[in-house]
Parts: C-alpha cells; sequence; structure tokens
C-alpha cells in the first residue's frame, strides 16, 4: 500500500481503509471519540514515518493504532492518578458554607496593616513570607546587612500585630 500524495488520492484511500482501521481502534480503545483521536494520531505518526522509512504496509497503521491507543490509556491512567492524589491532599471541604464576605473583609484588613508599614519592611515581609527568602537573601536582593533584614521583619511583625490583634475591653 502506498501513502496517497495529494487530496483526491488521499480521500479514496481513507475511503477504503478508513472504516476498518477505525474499526480496529474502537476496539482498543474505551469510546469512539477516543478511537477516533487515536486514529488520526496514527495516521499522522505513520504519515510522518513515510517520509524516514517509505510507503508503509497496512500493517504498520494498525501497529500504529495500538501504540496510540496503548499511550492514551497511560496518559488516561497517569492523569487519573494525579487527580487522586490531588483530591486526597485537599483538606475536608466540609465546610460548604464559607462566607466570602468574611474572605474579603479579612484580606482588606491585611492590605490595609500591610500599607500602613514603611516601604522598607514591606519589602522585607513581602521577600521573606512570599518570596521565601533568607535574611541573607533579601539583604543581598535590598544592599542591606542580613542582620537589618532580620530587624526590619521583626518590626513589621510587631507592627501588624499591633494592628491585627483585636483589642480586649
Amino acid at each position: 500500500m502506498d501513502f496517497p500524495d495529494n487530496q483526491s488520492n488521499w480521500r479514496a484511500w481513507f475511503a477504503k481503509y478508513g472504516p476498518r482501521l477505525l474499526l480496529f481502534a474502537r476496539q482498543q480503545t474505551k469510546s469512539l471519540s477516543d478511537a477516533e483521536d487515536v486514529l488520526q494520531e496514527a495516521i499522522v505518526r505513520t504519515w510522518r514515518n513515510r517520509l524516514e522509512y517509505g510507503s508503509p504496509a497496512i500493517a504498520s497503521v494498525y501497529q500504529a493504532i495500538r501504540y496510540a491507543a496503548m499511550d492514551l490509556g497511560r496518559r488516561d491512567g497517569r492523569r487519573k492518578i494525579r487527580e487522586q492524589r490531588v483530591l486526597e491532599l485537599e483538606p475536608d471541604e466540609s465546610n460548604w458554607f464559607v462566607c466570602p464576605l468574611e474572605e474579603k473583609e479579612r484580606n482588606g484588613t491585611l492590605q490595609e496593616a500591610m500599607k500602613s508599614l514603611p516601604q522598607e519592611q514591606r519589602e522585607v515581609i513581602v521577600l521573606k513570607i512570599w518570596g521565601e527568602m533568607t535574611f541573607d537573601e533579601i539583604g543581598r536582593t535590598l544592599n542591606i546587612s542580613p542582620n537589618t533584614a532580620a530587624s526590619r521583619y521583626r518590626y513589621a511583625l510587631g507592627s501588624l500585630k499591633k494592628v491585627l490583634t483585636p483589642t480586649v475591653l
């Protein structure tokens, strides 16, 4: 079998072999849409190999379908495992009625508290907490000593604590 080299030959080739190939792909997969995807991938693989190895036999297209179906199965299996791990790692979502207003209010309070800090302290807080940097790295980044970075961090935490701690009457 020679792979066609123009559009009309492709149509004739696919009219002849397409239903057979799709039937085989359907036996290798779980759904018709997966079979169609596998068939397309196999034809593309075979077409690319044709340039390197010459026109393939129809058996090589069937083989490519089989390999494409196995690849699809592996991908789906790995995806399901990843999704299951994510579900296992996520905290229990038994609290369905989390109030987004409370969360917005808390975030707004934190933003205002951060804005109340001097710029130097804000930079250190951001680099330490969100940038996950050490005081040595912060010092190099801001051209200050690590001790200065640590003291700015301590002062910033103290200021945030005063602002964010509710007053008890």
